[in-house]
């Protein structure tokens, strides 16, 4: 049996390869995998569910860590990963392994700071790959679920029901998937077929876990069909569409300015023109002699209005950079236009280091190691080294913004 498990797991392998190149032939698909790639009927780990890891979150992670990038790879093992040493994937999520790396630092004279992993991300429990509960929020921020219940499984849906049907709606049944529904070149469902939901993400009536926590919305993307890559020279465009606030406000209700009375930045608004004319003049700090036709700063992503079309999407997802254009008034703010969906290298799962003073000083990213001493300052290095401060940027130069660099709030608001 246990040979029988190797070749299984073998073949899926070589199934998911094909992802890297955006073949819809990949291991899922866009709809539930074979079954024998994460249950074992016979020698499992989880005798729950017959698992063949631990639990869910190890099982997804069989085969999504890796010592190696690749296009589904979402978590560095540790054994590549010592001190020093960033997370080796650049998915527009973000790469988990950033859970396990705490800072010790000093902002300033006589004091230091620790910045716990545990503030870097989405803390999934798998424990054959050492993550654990979130050490710090006993429940999701602004919400109520139950942070030990936290698996991939809570935003994914494993089994892959969620379909887009050829009319442009989304059913859990109905026309059988043939293909995903992620990538650019993913096909256009004809009658009597369908197309997965973007990254099998769970939609309407779906539950998140503990608690009742039940999804109110689809998640409408569309990624270049390579996506897990460095961003030095051009930038992975993931085009956003309408749902993405909605969709997160599942577990974290009183993050919305709709929905909580505490003030909170607005989320799934228009820009309006201020804020759209900032964006698109803003090229660095003092500098705002930018213009829309290059504005677009993958760091800084934003939601196309309330689409749902798959072509107008489809048309925006690229990494060649072919396609450059900053938003327009009606275009929106979104929680991933600050956050990642899985983890980030800074504290409260941000895109950019939104802690110091400067995110670039004397012209480089701050390291622990910078040749430049300025840059090495504690108070602008936060612990990291050059290395792990490039990663956390998806590798993008720091010669794209200001010598003296500010957060890069200022993308939208212009304060600096």
């Amino acid at each position: 049996m246990k040979a029988v498990k190797v070749t299984i797991i073998l073949v899926a392998a070589a199934l998911l390869l094909f992802g890297l190149s955006g073949i819809s032939f990949a291991f899922h698909s866009g709809g539930v995998a074979e079954c024998m790639g994460c249950h074992n009927i016979h020698d499992a780990k989880s005798t729950s569910a017959l698992l063949v890891g631990t639990d869910i979150s190890s099982t997804c992670l069989s085969c999504h860590n890796s010592t190696a990038p690749g296009s589904y790879h979402i978590s560095t093992d540790a054994s590549v990963m010592p001190a020093g040493t960033p997370p080796v994937n650049m998915t527009p999520g973000g790469d988990f392994a950033w859970l396990k790396k705490t800072y010790t630092y000093s902002p300033r004279t006589g004091t230091t700071v620790t910045e716990p992993g545990d503030e870097h991300g989405h803390n999934i429990v798998a424990i054959d790959f050492g993550y654990a509960a979130d050490g710090i929020n006993t429940t999701a921020p602004g919400g109520t679920m139950d942070a030990t219940q936290l698996a991939c499984n809570s935003c994914h849906d494993n089994h892959g029901k969620l379909r887009r049907l050829s009319d442009g709606t989304f059913n859990t049944t109905g026309a059988p998937i043939i293909a995903s529904g992620s990538y650019k070149n993913s096909p256009l469902p004809a009658a009597g077929q369908a197309v997965g939901a973007y990254r099998l993400l769970r939609g309407t009536g779906s539950s998140a876990g503990s608690g009742g926590t039940v999804f109110n919305s689809i998640f409408n993307a569309v990624v270049p069909s390579t996506y897990n890559r460095t961003e030095a020279t051009t930038a992975t465009r993931v085009a956003y569409g309408a749902g993405i606030s909605d969709w997160c406000g599942t577990c974290h209700p009183d993050m919305h300015s709709g929905t909580s009375s505490k003030m909170t930045h607005p989320v799934n608004e228009q820009l309006g023109t201020d804020v759209t004319n900032n964006y698109n003049a803003y090229k660095g700090s003092g500098n705002m002699t930018g213009t829309a036709a290059t504005a677009y700063d993958s760091i800084v992503p934003f939601q196309t209005d309330n689409t749902t079309d798959f072509a107008t999407l489809a048309a925006l997802a690229v990494n060649d950079g072919t396609v450059t254009t900053g938003p327009a008034t009606s275009d929106r703010v979104m929680c991933l236009s600050c956050h990642r969906a899985h983890a980030t290298g800074f504290a409260h799962m941000t895109r950019w280091n939104n802690e110091g003073e400067f995110i670039a000083a004397d012209g480089v990213w701050p390291g622990t190691d910078s040749p430049s001493s300025i840059a090495s300052a504690a108070k602008y290095a936060m612990g990291r080294t050059v290395a792990e401060m490039t990663r956390a940027y998806n590798d993008k130069p720091e010669t794209n913004y200001a010598t003296y660099q500010r957060s890069l709030c200022n993308k939208c608001h212009a304060k600096d």
